[in-house]
């Protein structure tokens, strides 16, 4: 166990808080409270706004200038699904966030709807060069592990379906991770939904840095397909937020894409809401204004601890590119 640990920190990451406490680090960017000062999106970087309408017409004939042919992106792709909304990464062939909304009775199994009935597949809203592909995950070693996953979405089977696209799927280590503890840990969300109104769920990739021999560090992942086309995360996030009675409180958990052993405690994970983004380059709940630096921590609301369930051995005998 003592072995694993010293393997999971920064690249291999054994307790998200450690990993996180040397990510921040190296951010220069000190870690300090939640407030409103430090999430805000950076709006405040345009002082000219509003412009008056000579400048604005200035920049526009700049911009036809220095791009008479167009503006190259990047481009992120909004997918809107029944049940889920993901935003894609076209370049790493991941989504960048897939967002859900649990609730109990989202959650109640509709009649004939039947997990056995959906197939993975391709998205084709996202353009085919930038498309992840079926093959790319052929003998790659790696799960298709859904970011929400088919048992959030068990009333309709339209919803169930479309959680199979690739643009809802991101390559996982299966044995240890995504059938088993990570597996927990989507069912943990689910078990927020008997003390909570509402759960609000991000799920996603994360890309970090690893301390190497000499000392330094660096982003290294794998990539899968032929050619190389999807990126292997290092790590995934849940960021999750509960409402009841008129109170929200967050918690964000950051898990190493490696077997976890069902012994860890998911608090182990667990780490500030601005260190997440900070990590993805993402704001989380920024319509929330000033509320935001005083939302409550969810492992003080309710217990942050898993039920591990012995899954069936057909899924766990499932083959690695399931």
């Amino acid at each position: 166990m003592a072995s694993e640990k010293a393997t999971l920190v920064l690249g291999g990451a054994a307790l998200g808080a450690v990993s996180f406490a040397a990510y921040q680090k190296f951010t220069q960017k000190p870690a300090r409270p939640l407030t409103p000062a430090v999430v805000q999106p950076p709006r405040p970087q345009q002082p000219q706004q509003p412009q008056q309408p000579g400048n604005s017409l200035n920049t526009v004939e700049k911009a036809r200038e220095i791009l008479p042919f167009g503006f190259p992106g990047p481009v992120n792709d909004l997918v809107y699904r029944n049940a889920y909304i993901t935003s894609y990464n076209r370049r790493d062939r991941n989504p960048n966030w897939v967002a859900e909304h649990l609730t109990a009775a989202k959650l109640k199994r509709g009649p004939d709807v039947d997990r056995q009935k959906s197939t993975f597949k391709e998205d084709d809203s996202i353009p085919l060069q930038f498309r992840a592909k079926l093959n790319d995950y052929f003998r790659s070693g790696f799960d298709r592990g859904h970011m929400v996953p088919a048992a959030d979405v068990k009333n309709s089977q339209v919803s169930m379906n479309e959680t199979f696209f690739l643009t809802n799927i991101s390559p996982q280590v299966g044995e240890g991770f995504n059938r088993n503890y990570w597996a927990h840990l989507e069912n943990f969300c689910r078990e927020l939904t008997r003390s909570f109104s509402d759960v609000y769920v991000f799920t996603g990739p994360l890309y970090l840095p690893h301390q190497e021999a000499d000392g330094k560090f660096y982003v290294k992942y794998q990539m899968i397909g032929n050619p190389p086309n999807v990126a292997v995360p290092t790590h995934f996030y849940k960021v999750i937020m509960t409402h009841h009675n008129g109170k929200y409180n967050v918690g964000a958990f950051v898990l190493p894409n490696q077997p976890i052993s069902d012994n860890t405690p998911l608090t182990a994970f667990k780490v500030p809401l601005d260190a997440v983004e900070r990590g993805t380059g993402l704001v989380f709940f920024d319509r929330m204004g000033e509320a935001k630096a005083g939302l409550g921590d969810l492992c003080r609301d309710t217990e942050c601890k898993l039920v591990i369930r012995q899954f069936n051995d057909a899924k766990k005998k499932a083959l690695p590119s399931a």
